[in-house]
């Protein structure tokens, strides 16, 4: 798609990456086995018998004999808080620059912008939240187009925030309780991390994401990782110097030595954190780096249309 100077005047970096996911996401739905899939984007609704007329459109009455009433910002059908996960090991891999490609952090940002134009032109209201060990930002979820414009600037900082020597580390279950009651309303919350917690965090972890769905939110977790490199420790053999990201610790070996038993234990905690979600009836995603937007542009429309929204 051209991009010309009035748009880019119009839209922010961000914005307009994301218009662009968002666009050509719906032409190849279009195109696909979910032809038909209904992704309108509502500017009217329905009236309903009884209430005010102030707000019909009576032109659009004179040409389909029906009533509809103008939708306005502050009327919404979903209410949706996005959660990233910036801790150190986000910004795995540290040379995907060099590569071509997005680290972890900036793929779930640019994710979330993508997500984030969806749902203002589906008149839904849409927050952030930012975690690493502690929640760094939050906003609740509103659909004015001032709020809107605040979160792209805010996720346009993130897309730009260099990796920090000085460790961050994931403390993911913490702030999904803290999140569990700061959003008041029943909400989708969208999360997006490699859910990389110290290994004795796992059950709290666990205990985070159940306290969501006791809190009668709807939950879809992105789980970002590089696949290739993070779970099927996919290396030349050769030595390495490998380092934790979060503790700072180093340790040169060749992958092959560890390749049996990195890939056993990795596995099982993925494992089990799919078994946990379906437990708790949340929807889990693995949503590899190398790949498009539309494993997460998709779960999202199929868990909205599950919503009834």
């Amino acid at each position: 798609m051209p991009i010309n100077r009035q748009e880019l005047q119009q839209f922010g970096h961000l914005e307009m990456m994301a218009r662009q996911v968002v666009e050509g996401f719906i032409t190849g739905l279009h195109r696909s086995p979910f032809h038909g899939f209904s992704v309108e984007f509502a500017e009217y609704r329905q009236y309903n018998q009884g209430e005010s007329t102030r707000y019909i459109d009576w032109r659009l009455y004179g040409k389909t004999d029906k009533l509809y009433v103008k939708r306005f910002e502050e009327e919404t059908n979903l209410r949706c808080q996005i959660v990233i996960d910036r801790s150190s090991s986000m910004y795995f891999p540290l040379d995907a620059a060099q590569k071509g490609i997005d680290n972890k952090l900036q793929f779930s940002v640019k994710a979330a912008a993508a997500l984030t134009y969806m749902l203002n032109k589906q008149r839904d209201a849409t927050g952030i939240s930012v975690f690493s060990d502690d929640l760094e930002i939050h906003t609740p979820a509103r659909s004015a187009g001032v709020h809107m414009a605040m979160l792209y600037a805010e996720m346009e900082k993130l897309l730009d925030t260099p990796w920090d020597e000085k460790p961050k580390h994931t403390k993911a279950a913490q702030v999904l309780h803290t999140l569990a009651e700061a959003v008041h309303k029943r909400s989708l919350i969208v999360v997006f991390s490699d859910m990389f917690e110290e290994g004795t965090e796992t059950e709290q972890l666990f205990s985070a994401l159940q306290h969501l769905k006791h809190a009668k939110h709807e939950v879809l977790l992105f789980h970002v990782v590089d696949k290739q490199k993070e779970l099927d420790f996919e290396f030349d053999n050769r030595p390495y110097k490998f380092i934790d990201l979060e503790s700072g610790e180093e340790i040169r070996m060749q992958p092959s030595a560890v390749k049996e038993e990195y890939t056993k234990q990795i596995q099982a905690f993925t494992q089990e954190l799919k078994l946990r979600c379906a437990q708790y009836h949340i929807d889990f995603i693995e949503a590899d780096i190398h790949q498009g937007y539309a494993q997460v542009l998709l779960p999202y429309l199929l868990k909205r249309t599950r919503m009834g929204a």
